[in-house]
């Protein structure tokens, strides 16, 4: 073969696989085929050389023949479906009890129901071995902690209490709402156990009413009265010692209401007797405590099955509604997700939309009524003014309050009002003890700061012109107090609840009208987010958690947390707001070995002065069923003495506050600090802490203050502070009483004229 025959090669395979590539492929997928079949006999026949010969011997052992034993057919599965009822705690461990404690908890605004509240308590007297004197006690002065989270401790384990309630309906808001939400907060408080009043030997529940104006129970008829029943039910595991009874006030014939709460008294007064010999409640009676009385207690409880014991098929006694199901096959033998228009579904009753909201204080209700007799002046549906005594002092120049001492404000140019009826405390030092509305949160309509700042004013100049014809008032200063100057924002509730407080002040501000505004160290992010006001107080009822709760009565359960997070807020407002302490001193409550914990609170929050005032005692017997009397107002002495205790613990700490001024016929002293408000006489600049030569500068310098409002700048307290120093006659010693006004004994006759003829 020559070479050219060796070129050509490469051309003829290629022609050769193009022609017959088809015959190619074919042979090797057919000899593929024949190898893989020749492999896998061969390995087939290696199985079976290891199996043994046929025919041969082989050792079989005997097989054992089981009978199955029959079973009854199986029933065809489908979901299991339970059916019955809480379980019931035994009470085979209970303690003996041979006494009855009766407790009887009335609350009234216009004192009816404490009338009636008296005569059940009367019902139940004299005493017997069995049925001990009953207490009475006022909702609206009661700590709800004291008896609605454990019952109280007895003298004898053998002696149980039996809780009575007297309960009105209204149609506001009153304390009784805050007392149903501290109820419900309590059942639903996973740290308390479910029924934390089981201790109780039993309750019962008297609802009043008025069917003129809720003829049915359904239309409103001792609504408040079914709600205590209810909770009471769930917090004591349902020892209701007898059926609620509801009374018509307006009901005149066959003894009227009256006849009615002996009549129930009287049953009532049986069952403590039964218990106290050991008879118990009972069982299946009405009032027993089954579980469809009180409105069903059960009906909103969204975990109402998750007891049920899964052997228990006793049918429950409430009326459940039966959904309708398929007669196809049970859910675990379907293959595919059932499908669900959930654009179509009917929504579950509980997503109805809460009820619209009403007024805090509406025209004619017992608590309107009750303010207006004290002399407020009620603005919208929640604000409200008043004329101070003061202000009626300084127009007839018999002295101005402290402020005018401490702060250079003449009362008879001062407004005293708030925005906010509702508080958030239960001070037993309060004047408006169960009048004014009380509560957590801010559920009422909301009046525009316009509108309450124009009611506010209006007001006020109503009542100023009532002085008109007061003997002694001055022609000058009544003129100058048609043009009010300040606002202090303390007349009663917690101005900072409400919502547009800022741009309340901003109106004030707006008229050149300064602002002092009192708040209780309840609403950390209110205040957070307060704008600029002349002054900011925090009332600091006292020094610790335990004191605080007894003094101040907060609602929120978290009250000392909340109070600790205003000291923080409040330490860094001194750069832009003149922070004031008010101590309010209560002689058996808050005065004894607190100045130590007085001096830790102004470390953590640095205040720019403390007030310390001693209670004034308002003398009306809401006052007493707080426990306070005459025997709590501290002397001036009393005070004194705790100021300069207070100011020892002060300079112990390195805090360098000094007594800058006083009030006495206020009972009221000023501390202040020195780093920034205590000057040398020849000079406006703060001068090095511990020197005594200078002068306290605790006036303000109102138009200062404006000025810097309008400007747009941040400015601090610092920036207002007035040039002339704090009046002699107001400084550490001097007594603080204005000697342009004639100080009078409570007949009008001038106090220099009495001590001379004494």
């Amino acid at each position: 073969m020559d070479s050219r025959s060796l070129l050509q090669l490469p051309d003829e395979l290629l022609y050769l696989w193009h022609t017959h590539r088809t015959e190619f492929l074919l042979s090797a997928g057919l000899i593929f085929v024949v190898v893989r079949l020749a492999l896998h006999w061969r390995s087939t026949r290696r199985k079976e050389a290891l199996n043994p010969v046929a025919l041969s011997p082989v050792d079989e052992k005997s097989l054992v023949v089981v009978e199955r034993v029959s079973h009854q057919p199986r029933p065809k599965t489908a979901p299991k479906r339970v059916t019955g009822s809480k379980k019931v705690k035994s009470t085979t461990s209970q303690p003996i009890i041979d006494k009855i404690q009766p407790v009887v908890f009335y609350y009234t605004i216009g004192g009816t129901s404490k009338v009636y509240a008296e005569q059940l308590a009367s019902l139940l007297q004299p005493p017997s071995e069995q049925v001990l004197a009953p207490e009475l006690h006022d909702l609206s002065e009661t700590d709800y902690d004291d008896f609605f989270i454990s019952p109280p401790k007895s003298a004898a384990s053998s002696t149980a209490h039996f809780y009575l309630f007297v309960i009105p309906s209204y149609d506001i808001d009153t304390q009784l709402n805050t007392f149903l939400e501290h109820l419900r907060d309590t059942h639903h408080d996973f740290r308390i156990d479910t029924a934390p009043l089981s201790g109780l030997a039993g309750y019962a529940v008297y609802g009043l009413g008025d069917k003129s104006s809720w003829p049915t129970e359904a239309e409103g008829f001792g609504k408040d009265a079914v709600e205590v029943d209810k909770w009471l039910a769930k917090l004591t595991g349902r020892k209701r010692g007898f059926p609620l009874g509801l009374g018509d006030v307006g009901e005149k014939h066959n003894g009227g209401v009256e006849a009615r709460i002996s009549e129930w008294t009287a049953g009532v007064k049986v069952v403590m007797e039964g218990l106290a010999k050991g008879e118990g409640l009972g069982e299946g009676v009405k009032g027993s405590g089954g579980a469809v009385e009180s409105a069903d207690e059960d009906e909103d409880e969204g975990d109402g099955d998750a007891n049920l014991d899964a052997d228990d098929t006793i049918a429950l006694p409430k009326k459940r509604k039966i959904t309708r199901r398929s007669r196809t096959d049970d859910l675990e033998d379907l293959k595919a997700p059932i499908p669900v228009d959930f654009t179509t579904t009917r929504p579950s009753s509980k997503s109805i939309l809460p009820p619209p909201r009403k007024a805090m204080v509406p025209v004619n209700s017992p608590t309107y009524n009750s303010l207006t007799k004290q002399g407020y002046t009620i603005v919208g549906s929640h604000s409200g003014v008043k004329i101070c005594r003061w202000t009626k002092s300084a127009l007839r120049g018999r002295g101005s309050c402290y402020k005018y001492s401490f702060y250079g404000i003449a009362s008879h140019l001062c407004m005293e009002a708030t925005p906010s009826l509702s508080c958030s405390n239960k001070c037993v030092f309060c004047w408006r003890h169960g009048t004014n509305p009380v509560g957590t949160t801010w559920r009422w309509t909301v009046d525009p700061a316009d509108l309450v700042f124009a009611g506010m004013k209006e007001g006020h100049y109503k009542k100023i012109k009532m002085m008109r014809g007061v003997p002694g008032v001055r022609a000058e200063r009544f003129a100058e107090a048609m043009q009010i100057r300040h606002c202090a924002l303390s007349l009663v509730g917690e101005p900072i609840f409400y919502p547009h407080i800022n741009e309340l002040l901003a109106m004030l501000h707006g008229q050149h009208i300064s602002s002092f505004l009192v708040c209780n160290a309840q609403h950390p992010d209110e205040l957070e987010r307060l704008g600029p006001v002349t002054q900011l107080y925090v009332s600091i009822d006292a020094s610790n958690k335990d004191s605080l709760r007894r003094i101040d009565r907060p609602l929120h359960r978290d009250f000392w947390e909340r109070f600790i997070r205003c000291m923080a807020i409040l330490r860094t407002k001194r750069f832009t707001h003149r922070t004031v302490f008010r101590l309010t001193l209560v002689k058996g409550f808050n005065i004894e070995e607190e100045a130590e914990g007085y001096a830790e609170l102004v470390a953590r929050a640095l205040p720019g002065f403390v007030e310390v005032k001693g209670v004034t005692y308002c003398g009306t017997s809401t006052a007493a069923g707080a426990g306070l009397s005459m025997q709590n107002v501290p002397f001036y002495e009393e005070v004194s003495a705790f100021v300069l205790s207070l100011e020892a613990a002060l300079k112990r700490r390195g805090l360098d506050y000094g007594i800058a001024a006083e009030h006495a016929h206020s009972c009221c002293i000023l501390l202040a600090d020195r780093g920034r408000f205590f000057r040398p006489a020849a000079s406006s600049h703060p001068i090095s802490p511990g020197s005594e030569e200078g002068r306290w500068h605790t006036l303000i310098d109102y138009p200062a203050f404006f000025r810097c409002l309008e400007s747009g700048k941040a400015f601090g307290p610092e920036d207002y502070v007035a040039a002339d120093p704090t009046p002699e006659w107001a400084s550490w010693g001097r007594g603080g009483f204005d000697p342009r006004d004639e100080r009078v004994d409570r007949k009008g006759r001038p106090k220099g004229t009495i001590e001379a003829a004494a």
